[in-house]
């Protein structure tokens, strides 16, 4: 639905209206930029008095991890939110790179509402009927986009919880050989695995990891995209490396193909494992299946661990691993709860057949290159505040000359919702299913929130 639609449709707003109106034709790129939508239409100042109550109850009960802004969001339908004042959004966050098929997505309801009237949960004491599906479609598939090495597939809760397993199952790859020293981890400068003790270990921020120290032993750190000092790590104790080929929360920076290529060869040379997180770079963000997939075949990894949209936003985690390592672990090596559970996998088998199709694939390619161009015709307009656009597909990252933490509160007020990343990069990461009427709309409204941020 559009914005003009859905303001005439609720009522509300409707003083906006001509303002959120993009010069844009539906289904169709245009050469240039788009007028900057200067207005503030959602402004922090209008939040309902029963919703700040709201909020300040919440926050008597809730450990204050998270910074948020006085909003709180009911519903969503594809590519939009919506706040408890009814004020419409444009999602440009995905809930994080999450829901690739969008807010409330029929075919994934309907999934999870048939699911959860059969069977919910039964623990892996038990087979259930779309666990090991999920997990030969995960390999099959991979294989039919002409990646030949996976072949095993567990199933966990979380990208961290992925990653997790995969460190774990690096660590009784070097000590299958008797070797008791040869436990070390490389991992990347500006890389982000998770919050828990070691995919934080490998998680090099001081301000994550700091707090927490000391922290796993035997991890170490490579600057990223740096061959020869990478290189140099990666010796005989070397269990594992385990590196974004496209990093998200660090800043939106790809490897280099010489760079993979290096590592994988390093590898293999120490009996090494290769482990690529792909959390949020897989999946069809990058506009191929798996981010690796841009990459030649001397690139492939030993483990790829995934979650984000794997369920379209239904918690679920999965290490993707090759014969030799699925093989060498054994029955106990490891376990989760509630991983593989059936609700989490049925949706997770509809949500991988539609994020695999090729030409839902191609549609994300050409639509995150029109992104890219227009974002560069944005940086070319605002010369001294944009310093570089960079990225693959829909995972886009535009970084600024100064902090732009302020930025994503000017873009919010302006109706668009956004992320940070690291190196004062803004994430611009829509639902996979975002259409070309939809990005020149956020066009509009980040070059509003960028003239403001100049002043």
């Amino acid at each position: 639905m559009s914005i003009q639609r859905t303001l005439i449709s609720t009522g509300r707003l409707l003083s906006v209206r001509a303002a959120l109106k993009p010069n844009v034709t539906a289904m169709r790129w245009s050469s240039s930029l788009p007028a900057a939508i200067k207005e503030i239409t959602h402004p922090d100042t209008e939040i309902p008095a029963l919703t700040r109550d709201k909020i300040n109850r919440f926050n008597q009960y809730t450990v204050t991890t998270y910074g948020r802004p006085d909003l709180v969001l009911e519903r969503g339908k594809g590519c939009y939110v919506y706040d408890s004042a009814g004020r419409e959004y444009l999602d440009f966050t995905a809930g994080i790179a999450v829901v690739g098929l969008g807010h409330s997505d029929e075919g994934v309801a309907k999934v999870l509402a048939d699911q959860a009237l059969k069977l919910v949960h039964t623990s892996n004491l038990y087979h259930n009927e779309h666990a090991g599906a999920l997990a030969e479609q995960l390999v099959e598939t991979t294989r039919r986009h002409g990646t030949t090495w996976a072949s095993k597939v567990f199933l966990a809760n979380s990208g961290t919880e992925a990653n997790e397993g995969a460190l774990k199952f690096a660590r009784k790859w070097g000590k299958q050989h008797g070797k008791a020293d040869k436990f070390k981890v490389v991992a990347f400068t500006n890389a982000f695995h998770g919050r828990s003790m070691g995919a934080l270990s490998a998680t090099y921020n001081p301000k994550y990891q700091a707090p927490f120290a000391p922290l796993i032993p035997g991890f170490v750190t490579a600057p990223y995209n740096d061959i020869e000092a990478t290189l140099a790590l990666i010796d005989q104790d070397t269990c594992g490396v385990i590196i974004e080929p496209f990093q998200g929360e660090g800043g939106i920076h790809s490897a280099s193909e010489a760079f993979l290529k290096a590592v994988r060869q390093r590898c293999n040379e120490v009996d090494a494992l290769l482990i690529y997180d792909e959390i949020q770079c897989g999946l069809g963000r990058t506009g191929k299946l798996w981010g690796h997939q841009h990459y030649i075949k001397d690139c492939q990894p030993d483990i790829l661990t995934m979650a984000k949209p794997l369920a379209n936003g239904v918690p679920i985690g999965a290490i993707m691993t090759s014969e030799r390592v699925g093989e060498m672990i054994k029955l106990g090596d490891h376990g989760t709860t509630f991983g593989g559970n059936p609700l989490a996998s049925a949706v997770a088998r509809h949500v991988v057949g539609r994020l695999s199709d090729d030409a839902f694939l191609k549609s994300v390619q050409e639509k995150g290159q029109a992104l890219k161009d227009d974002l560069k015709a944005l940086q070319a307009k605002y010369p001294e505040t944009i310093k570089e656009v960079r990225g693959q597909g829909l995972l886009l990252g535009v970084e600024f000359t100064k902090d732009p933490a302020p930025l994503v509160k000017l873009a919010r007020e302006r109706g668009l919702l956004l992320v940070t990343a690291g190196c004062n990069t803004v994430r611009i990461i829509p639902p996979l299913v975002v259409t070309p009427e939809q990005t020149r709309q956020g066009l509009a409204r980040l070059a509003g929130a960028i003239e403001a941020f100049e002043e």
